[in-house]
């Protein structure tokens, strides 16, 4: 259950609030009394709505009372206060990871094989995307069957926005398939493409009938290839994820013929 306290009032504030909009104008006191307040406490918990401008106080009166604002001034006052915070968090945490970028990059990184692998559609795609994230130089994408770069939910769109951040930092980017997939693609699949990806001078597709498999390849050093699901081949059963140099040596060996053979394609 909602209540005030998950906007940043504690729990004297949140009683002293609430009772003030049942008694109306009223003093220290009595709304000590009218709360549970302790009246020890109750000028600190005013003094602390006030700064939130969630009460106002008459001060020519003698006692002083204190009333109120409106619930729903109250309430946007409360979220502004909680928006700033948030703001103020993420600027802090921005500066963080930038110092700690710096500083992880420094260290020189371990050239071992490597593989992993994920099982199930969205565990697929996240390695997928986690691994789009790490490209330097180039990512090739050889693909003869509708994996998550062409799927036509927010799953493809995320596919789409990490190819194109790829792009903006410098990243070549080479789709082959083959005719028989471009003509599965769904309509809005290749829209898609073609306003946001298309318009980069380093992104290129190309058609060729000689290509088997599903999988990326990733600055000539680790592939992420997709298997199929058993049952329906175009879902994606699972990701398995390889970092050898030596291995995506080979793979780019038997890639780089086809695309040089292979027909431009526009979307």
């Amino acid at each position: 259950m909602a209540s005030l306290r998950d906007l940043g009032l504690s729990e004297y504030e949140a009683r002293a609030y609430r009772a003030l909009l049942s008694t109306g104008p009223t003093t220290a006191k009595e709304l000590s009394r009218a709360s549970d307040v302790p009246m020890g406490r109750i000028y600190d918990v005013l003094n602390s709505l006030e700064q939130y401008n969630l009460v106002r106080s008459q001060t020519a009166s003698r006692p002083k009372k204190f009333v109120a604002v409106e619930p729903s001034t109250a309430l946007d006052r409360l979220l502004d206060d909680k928006k700033r915070e948030l703001e103020e968090m993420a600027e802090q945490y921005e500066e963080i990871v930038d110092q700690l970028s710096g500083e992880l990059e420094a260290a020189e990184p371990v050239e071992e094989q490597f593989w992993t692998a994920a099982v199930g559609h969205e565990e697929s795609v996240d390695l997928l995307l986690e691994r789009l994230t790490t490209a330097d130089e180039r990512i090739v994408i050889v693909s003869t069957s509708l994996g998550p770069q062409f799927d036509i939910t927010a799953i493809g769109t995320a596919v789409v926005e990490h190819l194109e951040e790829a792009l903006d930092r410098g990243v070549a980017v080479d789709v082959l398939m083959t005719p028989e997939l471009v003509a599965e693609l769904p309509e809005s699949v290749g829209e898609r493409y073609k306003e946001r990806l298309s318009p980069h001078p380093d992104f290129a597709v190309r058609t060729h009938e000689d290509i088997s498999g599903t999988f990326n390849l990733i600055d000539g050093v680790e592939v992420c290839i997709q298997v199929p699901h058993p049952l329906t081949s175009d879902d994606t059963f699972a990701m398995i994820d390889l970092k050898d140099a030596e291995f995506a040596g080979e793979v780019y060996e038997a890639f780089e013929p086809r695309w040089a053979e292979a027909e431009p394609l526009s979307f």
